[in-house]
């Protein structure tokens, strides 16, 4: 906890703290020194903004570590999935064994809560990493991802994301000659690196039959290698994720690019994912 003392005192000397506070610590020592704070006092505001957007971002989520606000979340997930989602369908979405680790897991994930690296110990998953739900046809991967994508957006939460298929992007590149929509955003953008949003494209490495003359898979190479660079380029609490569903294993997936990249490039990309098996029968 930030101690009120240390605030007073630096108000006292004119100084407005940043809130960070090893920061503040030194520079209320060099002030008692009578040193010179004018480099602390300029770099000083550059540690303000960054501690008000990381307040920001970190306000935006919730503490799922806390049992009856994780509880909250998940009646709120199956609300908007039975209420909202498959309403249309006449249908229910059920946790079971198959799906109810995965399901945690996502809860923490989306809202931030370091909890998420526990649920599968030994995996490796990280809270910086993409998603990557990979399983038999119909075990709900999609419909997962579809969910959390609606109840990510009505909670206004930063990492809620457009879900698209493979085959609505093919079909915009076929009218665009392009996929920037889902790779820079570059419209209307007045930076260098466009608007990237969060984005979830699914049933990777399914369709490969040329589609209206365009190989699909190359279009899919070219979105892997792009998003990862917008992965990379951005600092942790504002990074902007792509992730993905297959049906294929790791191993199927590494073969089927491997073809269109004779470097091994994307196949390294794989290593930011959190790849997470969905299995159980089919849900259709």
């Amino acid at each position: 906890m930030y101690p009120q003392a240390l605030k007073e005192s630096l108000i006292s000397f004119g100084y407005t703290p940043t809130g960070n506070l090893d920061w503040d610590r030194e520079v209320l020592h060099r002030l008692k020194l009578d040193a010179s704070p004018d480099p602390w006092v300029s770099l000083g505001k550059v540690v303000l903004k960054a501690e008000k957007e990381l307040f920001k971002a970190e306000s935006l989520s919730s503490d799922l570590s806390d049992e009856n606000v994780y509880k909250a979340h998940v009646h709120q997930f199956l609300y908007i999935a039975n209420n909202i989602v498959l309403r249309p369908q006449r249908r229910t979405f059920d946790i079971d064994d198959d799906n109810k680790d995965v399901l945690r897991f996502l809860l923490y994930y989306f809202n931030g809560c370091p909890l998420a690296e526990e649920v599968f110990p030994g995996r490796g998953y990280k809270l910086h990493k993409n998603i990557l739900l990979q399983g038999p046809a119909g075990v709900g991967k999609t419909m997962m991802l579809q969910i959390f994508a609606e109840y990510l957006r009505r909670n206004g939460n930063p990492r809620q994301f457009l879900s698209i298929s493979v085959t609505e992007m093919v079909n915009y590149y076929t009218v665009f000659n392009n996929i920037d929509r889902y790779l820079y955003n570059v419209k209307d953008s007045k930076s260098f690196q466009g608007n990237p949003i969060n984005l979830c494209l699914n049933d990777i490495g399914v369709e490969n039959r040329p589609f209206y003359g365009v190989d699909t898979n190359t279009i899919v190479s070219d979105f892997l290698h792009a998003r990862n660079e917008i992965w990379t380029n951005f600092s942790d609490f504002d990074r902007k994720f792509a992730h993905l569903t297959t049906n294929l294993t790791i191993e199927q997936l590494k073969k089927k690019f491997s073809l269109k990249d004779e470097y091994g490039r994307i196949i390294d990309r794989f290593k930011t994912y959190n790849v997470i098996p969905v299995t159980g029968k089919s849900r259709r």
